[in-house]
């Protein structure tokens, strides 16, 4: 009898230096170092470029780096008037894919497939994909696109593109930290959905639309948004109980909850969850954050036990609306943040790259022929 991984799990296709990740005992490791230190010291600049060199850089690479990120910041005036002139009420995820493919036609180098090409187009896509974000996102509001500034950060300038506010050095750190918990998730399906198109040796910019199409699905990317959607369910803490024992007993699926590689808790959640408690007191906005903990509660007293915790969905959505962020946006931002991590795969991948080509099991007729149209019944 053949055994079929079913969503490949436990599938080992390729080896990588770059994420680790122990389910059973909620660890996850970026280059040996474990996703707390880089919340708690690094920046987004820091994180991306230590995955696509492979190795912490020094002072001078990244401030080269950086430099390098401010410099492609701004996006050309041809993909800035199709995002404008995007439809009104379509998907973000729907308009990124768009525009990230348009941005490849813009690009004289987007056939270059060789490894020099990959790296350049990698640093110009991690610093355009915020700015693309925020255009896409101002333009559906039918507000003015708001140019990059050269002196914030890259979570910073992000959310004053989002604005039109220089942000707080508090909120820009805030943002900073959840980019840097989704930078990389090792073999993830947007991640993996990049390599498998590179396999074939095609453009970076194809990988990458072929990983935002992957990240939209709500099994993927689209969770922290469907947590707020419970949220505004809920409504109010004192109702907060009774509604997720009714979902368990129901043995309804709970979103940002349960996790296909952790049996213990996303160790992201944690860094997340403290920094959500803080957050919601300081600004007044402590009614999300308290039905949160009664679900957390009651989720690990009843289901814990069979390796079911709150993942770092769970509270990523309640950070990002305290920044003032809208919901439909929660996932470009995932984008925003994994981009880096879908860049660094691909290229380390393509340094020994083998063509991926899988196989399924054969489950129907062997011994039909065909029968021609007019004598079909």
């Amino acid at each position: 009898m053949t055994n079929i991984a079913k969503g490949l799990e436990g599938v080992l296709f390729t080896e990588s230096k770059l994420t680790f990740i122990n389910g059973a005992e909620g660890v996850l490791t970026h280059l040996g170092i474990p996703i707390q230190e880089w919340a708690e010291n690094s920046t987004f600049e820091e994180l991306s470029l230590a995955l696509l060199n492979g190795q912490l850089p020094t002072a001078a690479q990244l401030a080269t780096f950086d430099a390098d990120l401010k410099a492609n910041r701004a996006i050309p005036d041809a993909l800035a008037q199709v995002i404008t002139h995007m439809p009104r009420g379509v998907h973000p995820m729907q308009a990124l894919r768009t525009a990230v493919s348009y941005l490849g036609l813009l690009d004289p180098q987007s056939e270059d497939t060789g490894a020099e090409a990959r790296r350049a187009i990698s640093v110009r896509m991690i610093a355009q994909f915020s700015t693309i974000i925020a255009a896409i996102s101002r333009a559906q509001e039918g507000k003015e696109i708001v140019a990059p500034r050269m002196d914030l950060t890259h979570a910073g300038n992000f959310l004053y593109m989002l604005t039109g506010k220089e942000p707080t050095a508090e909120q820009t750190r805030l943002f900073d930290m959840a980019l840097v918990l989704h930078v990389d998730h090792g073999m993830n399906a947007s991640t993996f959905t990049a390599i498998a198109t590179s396999s074939t040796l095609s453009d970076m910019y194809s990988c990458m639309t072929s990983a935002i199409g992957a990240l939209k699905g709500p099994l993927h990317g689209g969770a922290n948004e469907a947590v707020m959607d419970m949220l505004d369910e809920v409504g109010t803490p004192d109702k907060a109980e009774a509604y997720i024992n009714a979902k368990l007993d129901a043995k309804t699926k709970i979103m940002g909850v349960g996790h296909r590689v952790y049996k213990y808790f996303d160790p992201r959640s944690r860094v997340l969850r403290d920094y959500a408690e803080v957050v919601a007191n300081k600004e007044g906005k402590s009614t999300y954050y308290q039905i949160l903990e009664t679900i957390e509660k009651v989720v690990v007293e009843r289901i814990g036990s069979k390796g079911i915790y709150p993942n770092v969905d769970f509270y990523s959505g309640t950070v990002y609306s305290d920044l003032g962020i809208r919901k439909e946006f929660f996932t470009p931002i995932f984008a925003l943040a994994r981009i880096s991590g879908w860049c660094a795969s691909v290229i380390e991948y393509t340094g020994d790259n083998r063509l991926l080509r899988p196989d399924a099991v054969y489950t129907g007729v062997t011994d039909a022929h065909y029968v021609q149209l007019q004598d079909r019944q």
